[in-house]
């Protein structure tokens, strides 16, 4: 026979879509090409197959060799259709059984002696794989991230000699046996019983945790306002298994293998403030995920927050909105999920020190002003909440207080709480339109209380959402099936940025 075909799988952003690899052997003057729009890595394969085809004791045929990737409009990149490829070229040949390969699918990056070497992005295509009903060969150092998510669908395998044995019955591989991770996190990370007093920032953390809330702190350095960022990965569930693949699967797109024994705890990224935008959201000639995307399903702190370029801010206000990052380049598409959590932390001037009880500020108002437009009024908007974290007292901190809450503590009330938003469908941070009005129904004194505060304040239509869906997730914590007037309050209370700047205009 001189014809064969190969199933494997291509990367398109966290997608991997089917490729099929066709062989056909003709006669001619030996040659071999490969179509199906591949880029460079692609084109190289024919010498790394031909070396390893030779180096593992197979005969390269003679003859003119034809391989098409198909479908044929779908770009090509990356070497991990060498295994593919060599398979097909040893099937068309006949010294591979061509029966063998059916309900299978390869992917691997071939060295010139056969070896198979490790990949990124396997685990999207071994999810992929499952639903297409196909088992999928995977090299040797992937076993870790495959088993994430094999059900005996799986094999593991070190070098091209050893797959041709599996498929010719000489010596069956035995499935990667799947990995049983914990259902919590092995390493919940700090622990916010560290944090000496500072009760309302605390208690503005515990909120933004059980509804997924975005949260700016806003103080004088030193005060505790990057600790308490630190502590809220510790606060927040476990991940479910599809959020827990979905997040490893982007993490293993960006050349992160998950580790087993943490993969259910929420990502927590903290870029510098130096980081491009690129960096931020993703891109790159071959589009990679962004800090957003890594983020995704976690936390992404910000620290420092006016000191990032302006118009790298500026990229987040549609992701923090939609959940995903679409990034455009001339050859194709990608969208990459990026539902994340966004913790800011800034100082209330240059200096640092407006509003300090002791050390007085040196900074001008034209200063401030300059330092705090740096945050546009649409990016401040997209904030739940703005805390203050105020100085704390000597005493208190040379002097710990029993009883301070611990992470444990508070997670379980935020997992009862999330519990209780599940069954409206969605964390609070997600409600919109019609599913806001029906969770948030007031009553007259609490329709009075946003009405004062509009009209005071000045606030935008999202500002008002988004202090509904704090006292949305207030009411929850308390156990109240309506959001009241109390609820609203206190959600107003955690709005000081826009009260301090309607107070000094």
């Amino acid at each position: 026979m001189s014809f064969a075909v190969i199933h494997t799988r291509a990367r398109v952003g966290i997608e991997a879509p089917a490729v099929t690899v066709e062989t056909h052997l003709s006669g001619g003057l030996p040659s071999l090409s490969i179509v199906g729009m591949p880029e460079t890595a692609v084109k190289e394969s024919k010498d790394r197959v031909r070396s390893a085809l030779i180096n593992a004791g197979f005969d390269f045929p003679a003859r003119r060799i034809t391989i098409n990737l198909a479908p044929a409009d779908l770009p090509k990149e990356g070497s991990r259709f060498d295994l593919a490829i060599a398979l097909g070229i040893l099937a068309a040949s006949g010294q591979v059984e061509a029966g063998s390969v059916q309900g299978l699918e390869f992917l691997g990056e071939l060295a010139l002696d056969g070896r198979l070497r490790p990949l990124q992005g396997i685990l999207p295509a071994v999810l992929a794989a499952r639903r297409a009903g196909r088992t999928i060969m995977v090299p040797e150092d992937n076993r870790n991230e495959a088993a994430l998510a094999v059900r005996d669908d799986v094999f593991a395998v070190d070098h091209l000699l050893r797959v041709c044995a599996h498929l010719q019955g000489e010596k069956r591989l035995a499935p990667i046996a799947p990995e049983t991770p914990s259902l919590e996190p092995s390493d919940q990370g700090p622990d916010l019983r560290d944090v000496q007093g500072q009760h309302v920032p605390k208690r503005a953390l515990e909120i933004a945790a059980a509804g997924s809330h975005n949260l700016l702190f806003h103080g004088p350095p030193g005060t505790g306002k990057s600790m308490l960022a630190t502590r809220l990965p510790g606060l927040l569930p476990a991940l479910s298994d599809e959020a827990a693949l979905e997040v490893a699967s982007v993490h293993s797109v960006a050349g992160q293998c998950p580790d087993p024994a943490s993969w259910r705890r929420p990502p927590y990224r903290s870029p510098h403030h130096t980081a491009s935008a690129v960096a931020l959201v993703g891109g790159g000639s071959s589009p990679r995920p962004g800090e957003i995307s890594l983020a995704h399903r976690g936390v992404l702190f910000l620290d420092e927050l006016p000191e990032f370029d302006r118009r790298v801010l500026e990229v987040l206000r549609e992701p923090m909105e939609s959940g995903e990052i679409s990034i455009s380049r001339a050859a194709n598409q990608v969208t990459y999920p990026a539902r994340f959590q966004v913790v800011g932390a800034m100082n209330p001037c240059p200096c640092g020190y407006q509003g300090h009880p002791s050390i007085p500020c040196e900074c001008s108002p034209q200063q401030i002003v300059r330092y705090r437009s740096r945050l546009s009024g649409p990016l401040l908007d997209r904030f739940d909440m703005h805390v203050a974290v105020p100085v704390q007292d000597g005493s208190r901190l040379l002097r710990p207080q029993a009883g301070e809450l611990d992470s444990a503590t508070v997670r379980e009330r935020v997992q009862v709480c999330r519990e209780r938003q599940a069954s409206r469908g969605c964390l609070n941070a997600e409600l919109s339109g019609r599913d806001l009005h029906r969770a948030c129904s007031l009553d007259d004194a609490a329709e009075q209380i946003l009405e004062q505060a509009m009209a005071r304040l000045g606030l935008s239509a999202r500002a008002l959402h988004r202090i509904l869906r704090v006292g949305r997730t207030i009411a929850d914590l308390g156990g109240d099936e309506r959001v009241a007037r109390e609820h609203l309050v206190e959600a107003l209370g955690y709005r000081s940025l826009e009260r301090r700047e309607r107070q000094s205009a």
